[in-house]
C-alpha cells in the first residue's frame, strides 16, 4: 500500500514497498518541462537536465557517475512537454545515496560556463542526428502544425539558436522559477521505509522554494499542415485531431478508440494498412493527453509512392473503426490498458512512475479497481461516440518526404 507525505515547502513524497526486492527505484518528478519555457530559450528545459549531470552538490560530473555506479546503480533524466524526470535504481540499501544523488541534481547544480559550453555542443549533435532521422522528427512536425506559435508546438530540443543562447543565468533562473516543491514529486518503489524516505526528503529537498511553478499559456488547437525534407528517401505521414484534455471525463473512451483504431498489430490499422495491403512499413495511431486539451494522432512511414493509397485507406479505416468498432475490440482494448498498468505496477520503476504521475496528474493515487470499474462502465456505443467526435474537427498534419502536391 502507497503512503504519502508532504514536506513544509510542498514537496510530495511516495513510498511504494514491494515484497521480497532487494532493489529499489526512486524519481524526482517535476510538473514542467519544455512548454513552460519562453520561445528564445526553447530547449532551457532539456539543456538544464542535461547540465545537472556536470556537477552538483559538491561532485564533478565524474564524482557523480562513480558515485553511483561504486553501489551498482543508475542515473537518468528524461525531459518532456509537461514535465522532467530524474531517476535512479539502486540495492535498497543505497536509497539515501540515491536520493542525496537527486537532491543535488536540482538544489545544488553547479553550472559553470565551460561546462555549459561543452554540454551545449553535446546537445546540438543530439539535434542534429534528430533532424537527421525523419522518424525522431516527424511528431515535433505534427505538434508544431497542432500547436502553431505557442510553447506546446516547440521542440523539446529547441534550435541551434536558441540552445547557443542560453547561458548560466538562464539555468539557475529556471531552477528557482519552476523546481519548486509544490511542483515536485519523490516517488521510490522496491523495498523502501517511508518514515526514513521523509527523513531523506526534508534533508536533501527541503531547502527548496515553496509554491508551484508558473502554468504555461494556455493551447489551442491550430489544424495547419506542415511538410519537410523532401528529399527524404521515405514517406512520413502524420495527422492530428483536438482530443480531451487528460483529466477530461471523455479521455478515457477517446483513448479506447485510438487502440483500437491503431494501438497494436491487432488494430484494425495495422491489419488493413501493412498486413493486407503492404502500403507501410509502420502504422499506428495514439492519444496524449495535456492538461488543457489532447491530440489523437495517426502516424505512417512508406515508400514514397504508396503515400497517397496509404493516406486514403487510413482515413478510410478510421471512419469505420468509429462506425463500427465491436465489442471484441472494446473487451480487447480494456484488457490492454488493464494489463499494461499490471504490468507496470509489478516493477519498481514501473510503480513509481504511476504514482508520480498520478499524483502530478490527478492530485491522487487511482487504484487497479477504480481504473477498472471505469474501463467496465463504457460501451461500445460511448466509444464509437468518443471517435466520431474526433474525427468530426479539422485534422493538422505533418509530412516528411513528400512535395506539396502529394501532401493532402
Amino acid at each position: 500500500m502507497s503512503r504519502i507525505s508532504h514536506l513544509a515547502n510542498g514537496v510530495t513524497v511516495i513510498s511504494s514497498p514491494m515484497a521480497g526486492l532487494e532493489t529499489a527505484s526512486v524519481g524526482l518528478f517535476v510538473d514542467v518541462g519544455s512548454r513552460h519555457e519562453e520561445a528564445r530559450l526553447n530547449g532551457l528545459a532539456h539543456l538544464f537536465e542535461h547540465m545537472v549531470f556536470k556537477g552538483a552538490g559538491g561532485r564533478s560530473a565524474r564524482a557523480l557517475s562513480e558515485a553511483i555506479e561504486d553501489v551498482g546503480g543508475e542515473l537518468n533524466a528524461y525531459t518532456e512537454r509537461d514535465s522532467t524526470s530524474f531517476t535512479a535504481a539502486v540495492l535498497a540499501e543505497h536509497v539515501p545515496l540515491a536520493v542525496e544523488l537527486l537532491g543535488a541534481l536540482v538544489s545544488r547544480p553547479h553550472f559553470e560556463g565551460a561546462d555549459l559550453a561543452r554540454e551545449a555542443e553535446v546537445v546540438l549533435q543530439e539535434l542534429a542526428e534528430a533532424e537527421d532521422t525523419p522518424s525522431d522528427i516527424i511528431f515535433d512536425e505534427l505538434w508544431g502544425a497542432a500547436f502553431s506559435g505557442q510553447s506546446l508546438g516547440r521542440s523539446i530540443l529547441g534550435s541551434e539558436e536558441s540552445v547557443r543562447s542560453i547561458g548560466p543565468a538562464d539555468l539557475f533562473a529556471w531552477r528557482d522559477d519552476h523546481y519548486r516543491g509544490g511542483s515536485i514529486v519523490l516517488s521510490a518503489a522496491g523495498r523502501i521505509e517511508h518514515d526514513a524516505l521523509v527523513a531523506l526528503a526534508e534533508t536533501h529537498l527541503g531547502g527548496l522554494g515553496s509554491g508551484r511553478s508558473e502554468r504555461s499559456e494556455a493551447a489551442t488547437f491550430t489544424p495547419r499542415l506542415r511538410r519537410a525534407r523532401a528529399k527524404a528517401d521515405q514517406a512520413q505521414l502524420t495527422a492530428g485531431w483536438a482530443a480531451p484534455a487528460i483529466r477530461a471525463e471523455n479521455h478515457l473512451p477517446a483513448r479506447l478508440f485510438a487502440d483500437i483504431a491503431g494501438g497494436g498489430t491487432s488494430s484494425r490499422l495495422f491489419q488493413a494498412v501493412r498486413e493486407e495491403r503492404g502500403l507501410a512499413y509502420t502504422v499506428s495511431a495514439g492519444l496524449h493527453g495535456h492538461e488543457e486539451i489532447g491530440l489523437f494522432y495517426v502516424h505512417s512511414a512508406m515508400a514514397r509512392n504508396q503515400a497517397r493509397a496509404a493516406q486514403g485507406l487510413i482515413d478510410e479505416v478510421l471512419r469505420e473503426t468509429a462506425a463500427t468498432l465491436d465489442q471484441r475490440e472494446l473487451d480487447r482494448a480494456r484488457t490492454q490498458v488493464r494489463a499494461g498498468q499490471a504490468m507496470g505496477r509489478e516493477t519498481p520503476w514501473g510503480l513509481a512512475t504511476l504514482a508520480a504521475r498520478q499524483w502530478l496528474i490527478h492530485g491522487r493515487l487511482i487504484s487497479p479497481d477504480e481504473l477498472t470499474t471505469r474501463l467496465q462502465a463504457l460501451d461500445v456505443e460511448t466509444v464509437r461516440a468518443a471517435g466520431a467526435g474526433l474525427l468530426a474537427g479539422r485534422r493538422a498534419e505533418a509530412t516528411i518526404g513528400l512535395p506539396a502536391a502529394k501532401a493532402a
